[in-house]
């Protein structure tokens, strides 16, 4: 209609706004884009300035100066103790050097055996944004014609290896010297043998510190010669001209080792005083690596974790209990990377007291149900073996009650004279591979047993045949989750005499598994007993406790039990708390 004004209507201006919107967020995400590639740009492009400047101090000093102020090779250049601060735009940057020697193998000479491994430098260089806390690294090579034969200065070859002798890689080798005309202070990390050699090192006697550590693993040093230790076991390094000396370290993964306190009725102890002792000498005669004191807490426990591996020996330091027994017997050997538990019956201390403890000659495992007669008093030692000798009654058997019986196997031979566990074999050479026997189901007594050792015979085997085994454990005879030392399936015991790990303890129902390969169809590996030694309740395996006793020589002890040879021990001088083993022959 003529005179007649039209304009958006509604939807139109909504459409019209939200395209608006769209378009400015596009351009604000574009922006802000293209704005963070240029801030990453120029920090890529100020870190590699500064990289090129500290490349280029360190490419244009001369050779032997290039070094760190507390590295080896020593020089002048700043280390991350002595790192150089420089502000570019208002952002403070960190730069710092790791500088090393490297040994080139197109020389022919061995890196363990050359005492001028000292080919060429390598210069890394570290450059760190203190606002972001982001560093980028640089590294480059630095030679000098004739650098092999320096005239002065020698070489520290380290290895670092595991409780069984295999190489430890990536671990922490920390090299300190005080006693340089400049502090030394060095950290490396072993090659994938366990190996690292550190060349140019100044002369120095005694007084080069090592350290080896690892994250989850124990650690192992040498020491300064000391009041305290006048003789090292291993003392601080000495490096001499022309000279490679070699230093070995044995670490490996940390443990969980829990000492029980208990009382006469099997309760906890509180606030019990304990003194543990490691068997590993740090000097002679007895100076050693590991001795410490504790005091049980309100569950009657002293929990130490970690712990490296080691043989560890309690002795009480409360006034008023003395040892009735314990669990294993004496000592605990702790394996690596395993949780372990080691139970005291405690009771009332007396002036005068024995502790006898009887074993198997042959197999060195407590006995229990021993007779020891002392004076006019018989006691009967405590503490259980589960033993099975015998495996002919074939498999099929759940609960243990026929002793030649088995619960069940395959590839495995019982029946073949002499009597013992095989592969199935026929013309004296195996038929197969692997097998394996799990036994029937054995009966504690009750959920509050605690598991000390696994033992076995014969103890070795052939080379070309293996014999190892786990342990299952649970309180409905049902669920069998077979372990080993570690408390893993992935783990089998294969020392007799192992301690057997406390993941299995309070656990009322036990089996075994025993596994058996060979890789010569002719050499066939052979189980000819098993022996598990358990604690049902409290009680200490194999010991007896004669407290109250008066002091004197004129005591006699007679210990029998059937199948031993009885033995008799004469003129026993009683004087404070004594322990007296005794080890019964087989008849």
């Amino acid at each position: 209609m003529p005179g007649t004004k039209k304009g958006f209507t509604l939807v139109e201006s909504i459409v019209t706004l939200a395209i608006f919107t769209i378009l400015l967020l596009v351009v604000y995400q574009s922006s802000a884009t293209i704005i963070k590639s240029v801030r990453i740009y120029r920090e890529s492009t100020t870190v590699a300035s500064l990289a090129d400047q500290y490349l280029e101090i360190a490419r244009n000093l001369p050779y032997s100066q290039i070094g760190t102020l507390s590295g080896n090779p020593h020089g002048y250049l700043p280390d991350l103790p002595n790192a150089a601060t420089t502000t570019i735009n208002g952002t403070n940057y960190k730069a710092y050097y790791v500088i090393s020697y490297v040994d080139d193998p197109s020389d022919g000479t061995a890196t363990t055996t050359d005492t001028a491994a000292d080919d060429y430098k390598q210069v890394k260089l570290y450059i760190k944004n203190l606002s972001t806390n982001v560093t980028t690294s640089f590294f480059t090579n630095i030679t000098s014609k004739g650098l092999e034969g320096m005239s002065s200065g020698g070489a520290l070859s380290i290895k670092v290896f595991n409780a069984v002798g295999q190489p430890v890689p990536n671990a922490t080798i920390q090299i300190t010297n005080a006693s340089t005309s400049y502090p030394i202070n060095l950290t490396r990390t072993t090659d994938a043998n366990g190996n690292w050699i550190e060349v140019g090192l100044p002369v120095s006697s005694n007084s080069y510190h090592i350290v080896a550590t690892k994250a989850g693993y124990s650690s192992d040093q040498t020491y300064p010669i000391s009041v305290s230790n006048p003789s090292p076991t291993k003392p601080d390094a000495t490096v001499a001209n022309g000279q490679v000396t070699q230093v070995s370290f044995s670490i490996d993964q940390t443990s969980s080792l829990t000492f029980n306190t208990l009382g006469q009725t099997c309760l906890p102890l509180s606030g019990i005083g304990l003194a543990v002792q490691g068997a590993k000498l740090i000097g002679t005669p007895n100076v050693y690596k590991f001795t410490n004191s504790y005091t049980s807490n309100g569950s009657g426990q002293v929990a130490l974790s970690p712990i490296e591996w080691d043989n560890y020996t309690p002795t009480l330091t409360s006034s008023s209990y003395m040892i009735y027994g314990s669990s294993p017997i004496q000592q605990i050997s702790m394996l690596p990377n395993t949780s372990q538990t080691f139970t005291l019956e405690l009771g009332p201390k007396t002036t005068n007291s024995l502790l006898v403890i009887v074993k198997d000659a042959s197999t060195g495992n407590p006995i229990e149900g021993a007779s020891v007669t002392l004076a006019t008093t018989t006691k009967i030692t405590a503490g259980s073996i589960w033993s099975q000798q015998n495996w002919t009654g074939g498999q099929g058997q759940g609960d243990f009650s026929d002793t030649t019986k088995y619960y069940q196997s395959t590839g495995i031979s019982t029946t073949d004279l002499p009597y013992a566990v095989r592969l199935s074999n026929s013309n004296g050479s195996t038929t197969v591979s692997s097998g394996w026997l799990i036994s029937s189901s054995f009966d504690t007594g009750t959920a509050s047993s605690t598991y000390s050792t696994l033992s076995w015979q014969p103890t070795s085997q052939d080379p070309a045949a293996t014999l190892k085994f786990q342990i299952a454990t649970n309180n409905d005879d049902i669920t069998w989750n077979f372990l080993g030392p570690d408390g893993t399936a992935s783990t089998y015991y294969t020392v007799p005499g192992t301690s057997i790990n406390a993941v299995h303890n309070n656990n009322r129902y036990v089996r075994y598994k025993a596994y058996l390969s060979t890789t010569n169809n002719s050499k066939n590996p052979t189980l000819t007993s098993v022996n598990l030694n358990y604690v049902s309740g409290c009680f200490a395996p194999g010991q007896a406790m004669y407290a109250g006793l008066s002091a004197g020589s004129n005591y006699q002890a007679t210990i029998s039990m059937t199948g031993y040879q009885t033995q008799t021990i004469s003129n026993i001088n009683i004087s404070g708390y004594n322990v007296l083993q005794v080890s019964l022959a087989s008849q």
